[in-house]
């Protein structure tokens, strides 16, 4: 397994991690076996990024990666790293309410994640989302208290701004940034990877797959089910679906002519854009975790990114990442 560090003070991790959100909600119905199996496997494979949240199903996912932490060797075990996303109000019917970053909010979040995932310690602890109530220097610092007890390694960010990343800079130092990044969103490179870049400041790339859209799984077509969050997603919806899925067909013809999937030519793209950059990609299942991984025996050269950026250029897909109501909460989009 090759590896890449995050950031100038971060750990030493697998070249992909694996994001496991979708083994507890948001993408419609769950397999448990499954998700175990496949987080064995990722386990066995080398990958030692493991990345949730504390409201993935309601504490759901952090159980379940617990569950399966205690079902591989112990020298495996010590080499995986959990990545901890906290502050995620919700409602009993699962809606999301805001976000919370009080210091004593940061540290009541901890406790419950670390009775969870069964560890003494999280490798990487972030908010999920800025808490426009508290300043990010009361909750970095909080997290910092954390590292100083030994609850915590390292501090992490989710999808904040360049600001917000120099001002909690400021305070502690920051391992990685936690940001969407794909062949469709590349807003981060305008002012946000140049500034973490600076601040040598890892990213670890969420939904390089889009979730799904740009993998070449995606039919056109396809009915979601009710508890799938991507039917409220404007990617997904009437003519943006299907423009989008038309950038993924122009795509489709460069992996076909280098013998390789969408989905791995889709992630050997993040994997180019630099060193400092782990994309996370979201398998449920073995087969698709097996079709990812094959992702790291890309090269792509000169003329296969010009290819690429021929067919999917920056700024081409349609629809924004989330619905408005979310993005007005992300403070990397302000």
């Amino acid at each position: 397994m090759q590896t890449r560090t995050l950031g100038t003070t971060g750990p030493q991790t697998s070249v992909l991690g694996l994001g496991c959100m979708g083994m507890s909600a948001l993408y419609g119905d769950t397999d448990r076996a499954e998700s175990i199996a496949t987080l064995h496997a990722a386990l066995e494979a080398g990958v030692t990024l493991l990345d949730t949240g504390d409201f993935y199903g309601m504490g759901h996912n952090e159980l379940l990666i617990g569950e399966a932490l205690r079902g591989v060797p112990a020298a495996t075990r010590e080499k995986a790293l959990t990545s901890v996303k906290f502050g995620a109000l919700r409602t009993v019917e699962g809606a999301f309410s805001g976000y919370d970053g009080r210091p004593e909010a940061v540290k009541n979040f901890a406790a419950y994640s670390l009775q969870r995932l069964g560890t003494d310690h999280i490798d990487i602890y972030r908010i999920a989302r800025l808490d426009p109530a508290v300043p990010i220097e009361e909750t970095v610092g909080a997290i910092a208290e954390l590292v100083e007890a030994g609850h915590v390694r390292h501090i992490g960010l989710s999808e904040v701004g360049a600001d917000s990343l120099r001002r909690a800079a400021a305070v502690a130092p920051i391992s990685d940034l936690q940001i969407e990044y794909s062949l469709i969103s590349r807003g981060i490179e305008d002012e946000i990877l140049p500034t973490a870049r600076e601040l040598g400041i890892g990213i670890t790339a969420y939904g390089v797959l889009a979730r799904g859209l740009i993998s070449g799984h995606w039919q056109r077509g396809r009915t979601l089910a009710a508890n799938d969050f991507r039917g409220m997603s404007p990617r997904f919806q009437g003519e943006n679906l299907d423009h989008n899925l038309d950038l993924v067909d122009a795509l489709r013809k460069i992996a076909e002519q280098k013998g390789v999937s969408v989905a791995q030519t889709s992630i050997a793209w993040v994997l180019s854009r630099g060193e400092d950059i782990v994309p996370l990609i979201g398998a449920r299942r073995r087969d698709r975790l097996a079709e990812a991984l094959g992702a790291m025996e890309i090269t792509l050269d000169a003329d296969d990114l010009a290819a690429i950026e021929r067919a999917v250029p920056a700024g081409a897909a349609a629809g924004d990442r989330y619905p408005a109501e979310q993005m007005a909460r992300l403070d990397s989009e302000r």
